[in-house]
């Protein structure tokens, strides 16, 4: 018999960051579990439903008793199991005891050559499991491999017997069609009865008539959105019809959404007010305060500026809300008077004057601190700017620099360290240090995540690489690799930023000497003095004693840098493949190491028309072949060609074509127009399909077979400098 199946696990408020991905696994979980045991179908259908204190699934078709299989059992080698007269051994005998048979089943095993032995197989029927055993089975399961970020330990009933879940379980329900399945979870007995709404619903407790009243009675007698995706939409259409009577819009944020989402059970969207006052503090903070600490919706007006107006999702519907807003306003009020006294007690100070309380900030144990990794900061963004643009560039860089990291020990920032970078600009400003400066600030940490913007401005460029590629030096140094999902310093982050910035600013910049060229900054001894010199000055000037703070020594290696550069390919070659590049064409260009990483994309664009030429695969697998040919060669091959030794006129006429094509190719190559230059390359299809046709290139002779390996690697250099074509092959 088969019936819908409901299973729903009642416990205390949930973890709200976590409940969408704990809902979605209990389902996923239960299911597989199921299905794995023959009791649901593969493509039943299976729905998750998670509220702030439930996690619930409905699985269709599940049967009553899983059907029997006959299952074909491995046992052991002839000569061990029977004798010489073909009668059942001991250890025969004992292996057919364990599971359920005896001799009289000997004469039906079956004799199959397994390997070099014959082997005997005993063909079974295996009894399918029943629905209680195995909903038991696949919910312990399914309990113990829960992704919970941290487990309570409590109490149950009896005072004696504890066990371990996310929150401490209240009851359990498991519904085949009417029927309760007799499980037990928790030290909780199934039944048919849940609770409603805290303070709302209608009857307490719900008895759920069947599997598939569920969602109809908690709505109805418990006052109870079950489903996460149904409550969401829900709360998205009441805080768009709020806004827009205000004339507002309501603060795009999916991750806030999800956690007010997984906070309450029966959405009521209401709107509060601040004093307009409070606007004059930058709105990032007013924003930030009211989302991460009252998990309210700012309201912004048709600009994008944050409006004195908030909405706030409630729990409860009291047919008079004005308490619940009254009171909502009262705690936005403390908050927003403590971020507008941050700010105040900030500007009091200047940026420059916490430079040197840098130096008391750990930066890491092996490099030292905050202080003194700046100065190597300073220095590369001074380099980047006087390689991109000049002396201006370069000493703007450097000012940059300088303060990019100071907002790190203003109020605000420790307060709200997610907005560093951000503070730093709003004081800046405030100094009247100007937008260059100021915008970098902020900017340098861009992009933060993917798809973020890029910085602003050309200072904010050059800050942005030397704070990354500082970082990526300084922590392949000291061996600090990510590995696996572990990547504590954002590496891959850092290293995706550079590629970025690299080529979405079509940046001049090659990767390898701008590694080296930050490696031996990092290495520079005097900038280290420099910064000792200084650090020893403001003390002795502070009338502070001098202290350990771990002085870090910095001796970047070889084996480092090439670690790193092969780490950031790596980063590259995936993120091209995100861009819906081919593995073939990402592994043609960058097989290369093209060193000016603005020029790939242009490479690739060239190389997928070149794809599509039809002389295209002839050209790739003789590129291949080429490259076979001159692997092979002893000694290598130096000797340039010899026009004197060619004899054959298929070998004549492709060093003609070479000759003829290098005209068109470097003018291409000159002005960077590689889709053209590979395009000339499919003039050489005929040539050098001819030219294997009837040339041999290993002769005997040995001046003759150098001179052909001198024209095939003539040849293999002007296909390849756009891109291993040899990759395209198939």
């Amino acid at each position: 018999m088969s019936a819908n199946l409901l299973v729903e696990l009642l416990v205390e408020e949930l973890p709200p960051k976590s409940l969408k991905q704990l809902g979605n696994s209990f389902a996923e979980l239960l299911s597989a579990g199921l299905q794995t045991q023959d009791l649901a179908a593969k493509d039943a259908k299976i729905t998750a439903y998670a509220t702030p204190r439930r996690l619930v699934v409905h699985i269709t078709n599940v049967t009553v008793q899983a059907p029997d299989k006959a299952v074909t059992q491995k046992l052991m080698p002839v000569a061990v199991g029977l004798d010489a007269q073909g009668q059942a051994t001991p250890p025969l005998l004992k292996k057919l005891a364990s599971l359920g048979a005896d001799a009289s089943v000997v004469p039906q095993l079956k004799r199959v050559l397994d390997g070099k032995a014959e082997t005997l197989f005993l063909d079974t029927t295996v009894k399918g499991t029943s629905l209680t055993d195995g909903l038991q089975k696949a919910l312990q399961d399914t309990i113990d491999q829960l992704p919970i970020p941290k487990v309570m330990t409590y109490q149950l009933a009896d005072g004696w017997s504890s066990v371990n879940f996310v929150r401490p379980a209240h009851s359990l329900v498991a519904l085949h069609g009417a029927d309760i399945v007799p499980i037990n979870a928790l030290g909780l007995q199934a039944g048919r009865e849940t609770q409603g709404h805290r303070f709302e619903a209608k009857a307490n407790p719900i008895v759920l008539h069947n599997a598939d009243s569920y969602t109809q009675q908690l709505a109805t007698e418990g006052t109870v959105i079950a489903s996460f995706a149904e409550r969401r939409a829900e709360i998205m259409h009441q805080l768009a019809t709020a806004a827009a009577k205000e004339h507002l819009t309501p603060i795009n944020d999916e991750a806030l959404l999800d956690e007010v989402t997984a906070l309450v059970e029966h959405p009521n969207v209401l709107i509060g007010k601040f004093d307009s006052e409070f606007l004059q503090v930058p709105q990032e903070c007013l924003i930030l305060t009211m989302k991460a600490n009252q998990k309210y919706f700012p309201l912004l007006d048709a600009q994008g500026k944050l409006a004195n107006k908030f909405l706030l999702v409630s729990n409860i519907r009291p047919t008079d809300p004005a308490q619940v807003i009254t009171g909502n306003e009262r705690v936005v009020r403390s908050r927003l008077a403590d971020a507008k006294f941050f700010f105040d007690q900030d500007r009091k100070k200047t940026l420059e004057s916490h430079v040197p309380e840098l130096d008391e900030v750990v930066y890491h144990n092996k490099l030292g601190m905050q202080g003194q990794r700046m100065y190597y900061v300073r220095a590369i963004a001074k380099m980047i700017g006087q390689q991109l643009n000049g002396e201006m560039l370069a000493n703007q860089a450097y000012q940059a620099a300088i303060l990019a990291k100071t907002d790190l020990l203003t109020g605000m920032v420790g307060e709200f360290p997610e907005l560093q970078g951000i503070m730093g600009r709003y004081y800046a400003q405030h100094e009247g240090l100007g937008d260059k400066i100021a915008f970098a600030i902020e900017d340098h940490y861009k992009p933060r995540f993917s798809g973020d913007e890029l910085p602003r401005n050309e200072v904010g460029v050059c800050l942005a690489l030397a704070d990354k590629l500082e970082t990526l030096v300084d922590m392949f140094g000291i061996d600090e690799i990510p590995t696996g999902d572990k990547d504590p310093f954002a590496l891959r982050r850092h290293a995706l930023g550079v590629i970025r910035i690299l080529i979405e600013k079509n940046l001049p910049l090659e990767l390898n000497t701008l590694i080296k060229q930050v490696t031996d900054i990092v290495n520079n001894q005097d900038i280290t003095d420099q910064w000792h010199t200084s650090y020893f000055a403001w003390k002795k000037k502070s009338g502070v004693k001098v202290t350990d703070v771990g002085f870090g020594e910095r001796k970047i290696d070889e084996e480092s840098t090439e670690q790193l550069l092969a780490f950031i390919y790596e980063r590259l070659a995936g993120s091209l493949r995100e861009q819906g590049y081919t593995a073939q064409e990402v592994d043609a260009v960058l097989s290369l190491n093209p060193q000016q990483l603005s020029d790939i994309p242009k490479r690739l664009a060239a190389v997928r028309a070149f794809a599509a030429f039809p002389e295209a695969a002839s050209l790739a697998a003789a590129n291949k072949r080429v490259g076979n040919i001159l692997k092979k060669s002893e000694g290598g091959v130096n000797a340039e060609v010899n026009t004197g030794l060619l004899q054959e006129s298929a070998e004549k006429n492709l060093n003609q074509v070479l000759i003829d094509l290098s005209l068109k190719t470097d003018t291409a190559l000159y002005i960077k127009d590689y889709a053209t230059f590979l395009q000339i390359l499919t003039e050489l299809k005929l040539p050098v399909d001819d030219f294997f046709d009837h040339v041999m290139v290993n002769v005997d002779d040995e001046k003759l077979r150098n001179n052909r390996l001198a024209l095939l690697k003539e040849l293999h250099q002007m296909m390849n400098q756009i891109a291993d074509l040899s990759k395209l092959a198939s």
